[in-house]
């Protein structure tokens, strides 16, 4: 459901089903969140507290939650845009016991604050500034033990895309710190276009506040505060003082944004100048401001400040006759809600069986998120980009009805106990392909039938802890024959010797066919280390070579996997494993049926794969496209990805040198380089990062994973305009924030990436002081030390100017301003400029290794120095 008025989304927690009305002092349309959530308890506050809402009639009913851990909303929006989201809260004794209570406000799988109730008849409100990346968002309410949870209103507002953007992370409002300066009023809709909340607080005593009659439109600044709030300011009591903000954080590490809102309201005569400086904490932000008359300047920090205390001063020039003045300013904490939902597949499908089986449990909001929250029964891991469900215990649960194929979703699933239950049906044969399932627990049902030959079989290998009625087993396909034929007449011997004949022709054809296979391909022995393989002889088969397309049957599949007896990755898209063909070593990566977007990467990788072949891009051997059978096969890249070795998770190769990383770098930055300026028709990439370039047994470095790739349209744009897809940290902050994808936004993730080569750190530590690695290492790039910055393991073996250049080309590519980013063809030829000075200084080239030209002639728009 969606309620758009105005573009915001207004919900009155507690409202009768199906009402809609429209607040009377406000104008904003008001719906009722009886469809948004199927739990809590209406109540009305009292009529005491009735008297101080001023007519705002959605808040004086609210949804409290007696029941259950974790009570949540989940509200449909548009993913990728950018909104303030705010949650609304006023007690009003509404239980008659005047206790004021305290619990958690979650965002999904993130904390977003603490609800604290400070006065039982003053409503008060939590805020955000959030881009959510799903086309959904849950709002959740947690009981603590320190009384009931409850809520009054929760309240969407979209804003553009373009406004308060971070280089990491969400926008909490500070302290209630939007202030309209000079005034004595608080406002909100329809004094400001976005309903943001002002509030009449002044930061210091001794401040004169000016106010004047000023024209309701302006010319405005993006963020677009209202005239009203405009129509005030302030100035220093004694004119030759300078104008102090100052505040200081409970946490130094915490880090804000500032928006500072200027407009001169007064008509200055000829000889009157109003023109001040603008420090923080004394170092000099502006020089020589001037507001100007009726127009709206807004001033911010284009990255996140951190200190024991902030200060802001602005400071009279001396050629300025007036002192300085100011009318709004807005203080936001950077607040972490970035971490990942569970994996989509697996939300849908536990959603799935919740419905199915009608479970009454504390289900509630994200199933494997936060921890301690963790959905009754079940176990996650979290060695993933997205928590997955590994056990699922569901015993004595009042299941009726068969086993679901939902569950078979659950493709991460190790654990699986519905014991206890009234469960009847066969035994199906979906649990069988549940690949990681080591338990199984199926006793005390109704369940009949045969059980799936496979489940025996991995039950008899001891891979499967099997359990069906303790018997271990109800009965096999010929046991359950036996049964069923018990009471029929006994067949005569003529029959008995054609059944019997029949087996043993069947039998036959199936060992003349196993022959013919094993004749037709042969898998090769695999001795301890990949580069040790031994080889058996076989003999060709040119049916098998030359498959039309590049395209292998499902059986094909199982022959050069051995049944995928080899697991070497995993990822959202599925796993991979080893397999031969023709004896040369290819990786196999299949396609999961949980997969989220799985089937639209995989047809995306195959049209951009077949078509384009780079040394630097990983090569497409061929693909499986049978039935839900999905799989793509690739050369084998014996060493791993570069994030393992940067991790140093790759335990059987070397450790990486800067000239070796050097190499990477450039070997990656020339692939990327290609899809850019060498197909006919440029390709974006989309989720360039560590993990998706690969590594052959020279060290030669493969952009891989093309799902999420995008082909520039040939109608002259230069973007493209689409949801915003990637991984965090690697992420462009403006095309997240706008949805314009470009080139610009490979040439980001890639200069994160040369960041994680340089510092070997990690890309977001949210722990941490400044969150993001570019962050970081600019705190670290003002300070000069060279040393400071490169990856201690090195020991400081490396060239300082080859280390300083490349230094200067990731910063220059993850510079917030896509304009000031340098074209890749840009970024190959300083890197392999790096390269030549660090071969220089360890003695000359290598001849196994050979940079690639760029594709097309450049020009020198480069770049900030980090000297």
């Amino acid at each position: 459901m969606q309620f758009y008025v105005l573009g915001f989304i207004s919900i009155d927690c507690g409202a009768d089903p199906g009402l809609s009305y429209t607040d009377p002092v406000f104008g904003i349309n008001y719906v009722s969140d009886a469809k948004l959530i199927n739990t809590g308890v209406i109540g009305n506050i009292s009529s005491e507290a009735i008297i101080d809402t001023y007519n705002q009639r959605q808040l004086r009913r609210l949804r409290s939650f007696p029941e259950g851990k974790r009570n949540c909303y989940k509200i449909n929006v548009t993913g990728g845009s950018k909104y303030l989201i705010r949650t609304v809260f006023l007690y009003g004794n509404y239980d008659g016991r005047n206790m004021l209570p305290q619990f958690d406000l979650l965002l999904g799988p993130n904390h977003w604050d603490t609800v604290f109730i400070y006065n039982a008849f003053i409503y008060q409100s939590n805020e955000i500034i959030h881009v959510p990346l799903l086309d959904f968002v849950q709002i959740c309410l947690v009981n603590t033990g320190y009384g009931t949870p409850f809520i009054t209103a929760i309240e969407f507002r979209t804003l553009k895309n373009d406004t308060y953007v971070t280089q990491f992370g969400s926008l909490e409002l500070y302290k209630w710190m939007r202030c309209d300066l000079g005034s004595r009023k608080a406002y909100r809709y329809s004094n400001d276009v976005y309903d943001r909340f002002w509030y009449a607080l002044n930061f210091g005593e001794n401040w004169n506040s000016l106010n004047a009659s000023i024209p309701y439109s302006l010319n405005q600044s993006d963020y677009q505060p209202g005239p009203i709030i405009m129509s005030t300011a302030v100035t220093p009591a004694d004119d030759s003082d300078p104008l102090v903000i100052r505040w200081g954080p409970q946490d130094e590490s915490d880090r804000f944004y500032v928006y500072m809102h200027f407009m001169e309201i007064q008509v200055l005569a000829r000889n009157q100048t109003r023109q001040f400086n603008i420090t923080r904490n004394g170092e000099l932000m502006v020089p020589n401001f001037s507001p100007r008359y009726l127009a709206v300047d807004t001033l911010y920090t284009s990255s996140a400040i951190s200190g024991k205390e902030i200060e802001y001063s602005l400071e009279r020039t001396e050629n300025s006759t007036l002192p300085p003045i100011i009318s709004a300013i807005e203080i936001y904490r950077v607040i972490d809600l970035q971490k990942p939902e569970t994996f989509q597949g697996d939300v849908e499908a536990i959603t799935r069986i919740k419905s199915v089986y009608g479970v009454k449990r504390d289900w509630e909001g994200d199933p494997c998120s936060p921890v301690d929250y963790l959905w009754d029964g079940l176990n996650c891991t979290y060695d993933n980009e997205f928590p997955r469900i590994k056990a699922l215990n569901l015993s004595s649960s009042g299941l009726s009805g068969k086993i679901d194929p939902s569950i078979s979703n659950l493709t991460m699933l190790e654990k699986l106990d519905l014991s206890n239950n009234n469960l009847y049906g066969e035994v199906p044969d979906f649990l069988s392909h549940l690949q990681h399932l080591k338990i199984l627990n199926l006793e005390k049902n109704d369940l009949s039938g045969s059980i799936p030959s496979a489940l025996v079989e991995k039950s008899r290998k001891g891979s499967l802890s099997l359990s069906v009625d303790q018997k271990p087993y109800p009965c096999e396909s010929a046991q359950c024959n036996k049964k069923r034929k018990k009471n029929t007449v006994t067949p005569t011997v003529a029959s008995t010797s054609g059944v019997l004949f029949l087996l043993i022709a069947v039998g036959t054809l199936w060992i003349l066919k196993r022959k013919k296979s094993k004749e037709k391909f042969t898998y090769p022995v695999a001795v301890n280390h990949l580069s040790g393989i031994s080889q058996k002889s076989t003999e060709k088969d040119n049916s098998f070579q030359q498959r039309k397309s590049q395209m292998y049957s499902y059986n094909d599949v199982l022959q050069i996997t051995n049944n995928f007896n080899r697991i070497i990755g995993k990822g959202g898209f599925g796993t991979v494993y080893l397999g031969f063909i023709d004896e040369t070593p290819v990786a196999v990566k299949m396609l999961s049926p949980s997969a989220v977007h799985g089937y639209q990467q995989f047809q995306a990788e195959i049209k951009l794969l077949i078509r384009v072949h780079h040394k630097n891009l990983i090569s497409l051997i061929g693909y499986c496209n049978e039935g839900s059978n999905k799989g793509l096969i690739y050369e084998y890249m014996a060493k791993g990805n570069l994030r393992e070795h940067l991790s140093g998770k790759h335990n059987e190769s070397p450790f990486l040198s800067w000239k070796d990383r050097l190499r990477v770098a450039v070997d990656a930055a020339v692939g990327l380089e290609y899809l850019h300026n060498g197909c006919m028709t440029p390709i974006i990439h989309r989720d360039v990062k560590s993990s998706n370039i690969l590594l052959n047994e020279l060290f030669q470095a493969k952009l891989s994973d093309f799902g999420l790739s995008k082909v520039v349209p040939d109608d002259g744009r230069s973007h493209v305009s689409t949801i915003v897809a990637g991984t965090l940290g690697y992420l462009d902050p403006h095309y997240h924030s706008s949805n314009r994808l470009t080139q610009k936004s490979d040439v980001y993730s890639f200069g994160v990436v040369l960041l994680e080569i340089i510092t070997n750190q990690p890309v977001m530590a949210g722990n941490e002081e400044t969150g993001h690695i570019s962050e970081r290492v600019n705190l670290m790039v003002s300070k000069g030390d060279i040393r400071a910055i490169v990856d201690s393991s090195l020991e400081g073996n490396f060239d300082i100017n080859s280390a300083w250049k490349a230094v200067e080309i990731a910063m220059a590519c993850v510079s917030p301003n896509p304009n000031e980013r340098p074209m890749m063809s840009v970024v190959v030829i300083e890197l392999q400029e790096a390269l030549a000075t660090e071969l220089a200084r360890t003695g000359g080239a290598d001849p196994k290794y050979s940079v690639a030209p760029v594709s097309e002639n450049v020009d020198s728009e480069f770049m900030p120095s980090a000297r």
